[in-house]
């Protein structure tokens, strides 16, 4: 399973998680396998412009994951992954990549339903 988290810096699983995925510095790709973490990456976050964050979203779609972990992420692109299939994911509490992972695989995270979090966008 392929992993994508918003981070704020490049260090690996222990970074930090940013609060926003669009904003985020970094975006840090987890591979795992049978629950375990077996490759870790680090992509600078291109930005995104106007569009209602839809090239955002195809920037994600580029990394290949299976599921997004986000603290935060406006309805537009919410939306714009659930119709691009991916699983979405809110972690509002897991300071770094790894604990996140934790809570993944435990079952702990609620799945979107195509909602964001933000009222901004």
């Amino acid at each position: 399973m392929r992993l994508v988290f918003p981070t704020d810096e490049n260090m690996g699983y222990l970074s930090k998680r940013g609060a926003h995925f669009g904003k985020a510095k970094f975006y840090t790709i987890v591979t795992l396998d049978d629950n375990k973490i077996i490759e870790v990456q680090c992509v600078e976050n291109q930005g995104h412009s106007g569009g209602a964050c839809g090239n955002a979203v195809a920037n994600i779609m580029a990394l290949k994951p299976d599921a997004l972990v986000v603290s935060g992420i406006g309805a537009s692109p919410a939306q714009g992954f659930k119709e691009a299939g991916l699983d979405l994911y809110f972690d509002q509490n897991s300071p770094n990549v790894e604990e996140s992972v934790t809570m993944l695989v435990s079952g702990k995270l609620e799945m979107s339903s195509g909602n964001g979090t933000c009222s901004v966008h």
